[in-house]
């Protein structure tokens, strides 16, 4: 089993980028789908964006599509989330997840494994 630990996040201003990483330990990477996840103070945990084993298939949310890229490189063992025109909605802690099927999901519970989480905070 995949071990999962982010970096990248931190406070950036409205219009502003960020990129997160994800560093996954095992030898079995390349077989897991992989997504990012956001939970903002008070609210459920929600997806955000996910990528097959290959990398050649992506999904988005509706309200980060043509601002963020998910990424891989299982070369390397790292799932990417390049985030452009940073919004204030966007302010949450952001988790990577894998998931030990080619084909990711949108929903928490098809997850085996989750990062500690790193922050995300957008100012006005």
């Amino acid at each position: 089993q995949v071990q999962l630990v982010e970096s990248g996040g931190g406070l950036v201003q409205a219009g502003g980028s960020l990129r997160l990483s994800c560093a996954a330990s095992g030898p079995t990477f390349s077989s897991y789908a992989m997504a990012w996840f956001r939970q903002a103070p008070g609210k459920e945990r929600e997806f955000v964006a996910a990528i097959n084993w290959s990398g050649r298939s992506t999904s988005y949310v509706d309200s980060v599509k043509g601002r963020f890229t998910i990424s891989r490189d299982n070369a390397k063992n790292t799932v990417s989330l390049q985030m452009n025109n940073l919004d204030p909605e966007d302010t949450a802690v952001y988790y990577c997840a894998a998931r030990r099927l080619r084909l990711p999901t949108v929903t928490t519970q098809g997850y085996d494994t989750w990062g500690q989480g790193t922050q995300v905070t957008v100012s006005s």
